[in-house]
């Protein structure tokens, strides 16, 4: 009896292993991966094609050239917007991750009169689409002559109420007794909420800084209509005039979208955990 057990709990396990709603799944995430990557392996593919090769759909080049990459880095043009772009993003992701883990930290720890009253006035900012704002955020910035400058492009970001909310609800899982202990140390609030509560929170700052980062590098709309000096052009705005200039030529526009691509590439490949981390802990909370 001892010997058949082993066999029966094996093949019970590889049942578990191979049912038919496993296979099911991974197949149409599979299936989704594919479809996904698909846009992304084409343009990688083009931007190493000469101009005779545009139009072959094969994945692979037959004679792959980096020339096109050699160009497009050789425009100036195109190194100012990278540099615009990095500048506006990198400032940004800085402004919300001190910011927005100020407010949410003081929403979360201190209590105080309308407290909740002012975290649900920055809640509902979130149900208002973005294109009603960008006429008041144009008249501001006309009135305060921030037009066709780097801040004009900035202010509106630099505070978000998802990343307020989002902070708020992790600084709440953090044991209150420690903050009174450093209290009782004698360490003021900034610095209890800089050295004790900010460390306990990291997985919510990287995926905050992430998600910051890469809505700015990748923003068009807002940039368009702030802007109208070239030289201002962040990479998403400058790549549209560009197409525009080498409407014929695929392979310097796909060189273009793919040089734009590897930071945010990057930035996701090397912080991932942290944003897996971060929804894990979320849910835990939840």
């Amino acid at each position: 009896m001892t010997t058949m057990a082993a066999p029966t709990t094996e093949l019970a396990a590889n049942g578990r292993d191979i049912r038919p709603g496993r296979i099911v799944t991974w197949t149409l995430l599979l299936i989704g991966g594919l479809v996904m990557i698909t846009p992304l392996a084409f343009m990688f593919s083009t931007s190493l094609k000469s101009a005779g090769q545009v139009y072959d759909l094969r994945l692979i080049p037959a004679q792959p050239t980096l020339d096109n990459y050699i160009k497009v880095l050789s425009d100036g043009r195109f190194l100012r917007w990278f540099v615009n772009s990095t500048l506006v993003a990198t400032a940004v992701t800085l402004s919300n991750v001190f910011f927005d883990s100020l407010v949410g930290y003081t929403l979360a720890k201190f209590q105080f009169r309308g407290r909740y009253f002012i975290f649900l006035a920055i809640l509902s900012t979130l149900m208002i689409p973005t294109e009603m704002l960008v006429i008041p955020w144009y008249l501001m910035s006309s009135q305060l002559g921030w037009l066709d400058t780097y801040w004009g492009i900035m202010f509106p970001g630099m505070m978000t109420a998802f990343g307020t909310f989002l902070m708020k609800q992790f600084f709440e899982t953090v044991p209150d007794d420690f903050l009174e202990a450093a209290r009782v140390d004698g360490l003021n609030e900034f610095t209890i909420w800089w050295k004790i509560a900010m460390p306990m929170v990291t997985p919510a700052i990287s995926a905050l800084a992430i998600f910051t980062f890469l809505g700015n590098w990748t923003a068009f709309f807002w940039p368009l209509i702030v802007t109208t000096s070239r030289e201002l052009y962040t990479l998403p705005v400058g790549l549209s005039s560009f197409a525009v200039e080498q409407s014929i030529q695929w392979e310097m526009i796909m060189t273009g979208a793919a040089l734009a691509t590897v930071p945010t590439l990057i930035v996701f490949l090397v912080l991932q955990r942290f944003i897996v981390r971060g929804v894990m802990l979320a849910g835990l909370k939840g």
